[in-house]
């Protein structure tokens, strides 16, 4: 016989195979949910007095246990056994045995089904604030940093070729627009998170008189689900998490992948502190940027984590079923990569040093401004496409004579075209190039600085 006996064993006639008990517990990592747990219970508790299935007294027995539980697993001294399974039944049982048969009449009226969904959901909406917190102070890290370096200058690129100047500000504003699409679908996942599924029961609902609005408002939902059979098996807002969480992973790495080419001797854009590098076993220059490089390598397994689930789920008949239980270990998995990897960037981006000589260095080269001689020459009557033929054949001149554009005489620029006049050189400066994008949007510190402006009091307003 087991050792343990089992709330639902009555049914049956051996005990558990050990190896299928050890197989199919899940308390070594759902036990992380035991404070989400704890809440539901007492919420549960109360609605059961409030409607009168059980006396106020019991509710205050049942509350008062569940306290001493949560004291003892937080100091440590409470027994996880895995022939209970999961962590409900490791709190039912101690509950059991701290206040007798009042902590068996806590299950009326629920399901490990209902519960466990409002147990992650509760865990969810907690981890979700938090994320969103962190998020936001990277945000603000990156505002910082744009205001500081709104007027400096370096070259933008497609193909990874230089392309256009840009201020730097401009760039980390770019990184901030991705951030904030985060941040908002970080919210409106929330949203569908924080609604309850407890006293869906098993699947049908239960015929005991649960009052699921007033269990709602206890726990702090904006109200109760609306159908028992999804509200058991929807695991849609944990696939939703982790899609928002793959798309900000994304965007990390993508911000990551710009440092560690930035930080390159090749590039020499930047300089991360020795706190956020390693070195290397051999080569004693090294300084490598090392937190950069995790969080582009930790993008993979969140990515593979809403595969999982997604795969997961994709067969999975009405109500619930076992499947169900691996759930969890993806999704813990997405929350602490995304908690760890926005606190290092929150951490990390306010400390990055700009190199702004060598942007500007890198600016003047690949002809950055011969976008602005084309539309110079537009506004002075030749139609685009001429233009840009015009400016092509300017460019390969230059190259040629391994010189930038604005280094070529006023003569030398008037073989290509009469329209070129001497005020041709201002706009083939980096600066009159940026100050020209003077428009929404634009890259002109002017437009940089107004944009930090608002982007700020909407934080604040948050």
């Amino acid at each position: 016989m087991n050792k343990v006996s089992k709330p639902w064993g009555g049914r049956f006639t051996e005990p558990t195979d050990a190896f299928v008990e050890a197989f199919t517990a899940s308390v070594s990592f759902d036990q992380r949910l035991y404070r989400h747990d704890i809440e539901g219970s007492k919420a549960h508790a109360r609605m059961l007095a409030h409607v009168g299935v059980i006396s106020v007294d019991e509710c205050d027995k049942i509350i008062m246990g569940l306290d001493q539980i949560q004291e003892e697993i937080e100091t440590g001294h409470f027994n996880w056994s895995v022939a209970l399974e999961d962590v409900h039944m490791n709190i039912e049982a101690r509950l059991t045995e701290l206040i007798g048969d009042t902590g068996k009449k806590l299950h009326t009226g629920r399901s490990r089904n209902d519960q466990v969904a409002t147990d992650i959901r509760l865990y969810l909406r907690e981890e979700i604030d938090t994320l969103g917190a962190e998020l936001v102070r990277l945000m603000h890290g990156l505002l910082d940093q744009a205001e500081r370096y709104a007027a400096t200058i370096m070259p933008g690129f497609t193909h990874l070729q230089v392309a256009q100047p840009i201020t730097f500000g401009h760039h980390l504003l770019a990184w901030y627009e991705m951030l904030e699409r985060d941040r908002q679908r970080l919210m409106e996942c929330r949203t569908r998170v924080n609604v309850m599924p407890l006293g869906s029961a098993a699947l049908a609902g239960t015929s005991y008189p649960i009052d699921r609005a007033y269990t709602a408002e206890l726990l702090g939902f904006a109200g109760p689900t609306q159908n028992s059979l999804d509200s058991v098996s929807d695991r849609d807002f944990a696939i939703e998490l982790n899609a928002a969480g793959a798309l900000m992973m994304t965007h990390l790495s993508r911000m990551a992948e710009e440092l560690v080419l930035w930080t390159t001797s090749q590039f020499a854009f930047i300089s991360l502190p020795d706190r956020y590098c390693t070195g290397s076993s051999i080569m004693p220059q090294k300084k490598n940027p090392d937190v950069p490089e995790l969080v582009r390598g930790k993008t993979g397994r969140v990515h593979g984590n809403l595969i999982a689930l997604l795969t997961l789920m994709k067969s999975q008949p009405l109500a619930y079923n076992k499947d169900n239980q691996e759930d969890k270990e993806p999704l813990f998995d997405t929350v602490d990569t995304l908690s760890g990897s926005l606190r290092a960037f929150a951490d990390m981006i306010p400390a990055i040093e700009a190199n702004e000589h060598t942007m500007y260095a890198a600016a003047k080269q690949g002809f950055s401004t011969a976008t602005d001689l084309a539309d110079y020459l537009v506004r002075h009557g030749l139609p685009f496409r001429d233009a840009h033929e015009v400016v092509g054949q300017a460019v390969r001149y230059a190259a040629d004579k391994h010189c930038d554009l604005a280094d070529l005489s006023l003569t030398e620029l008037q073989d290509f075209s009469y329209h070129i006049q001497e005020d041709v050189f201002e706009v083939l400066t980096l600066e009159g190039s940026v100050a020209a994008r003077n428009h929404i949007g634009g890259t002109a510190p002017q437009q940089v600085r107004a944009q930090i402006i608002k982007k700020r009091a909407e934080l604040e307003a948050l």
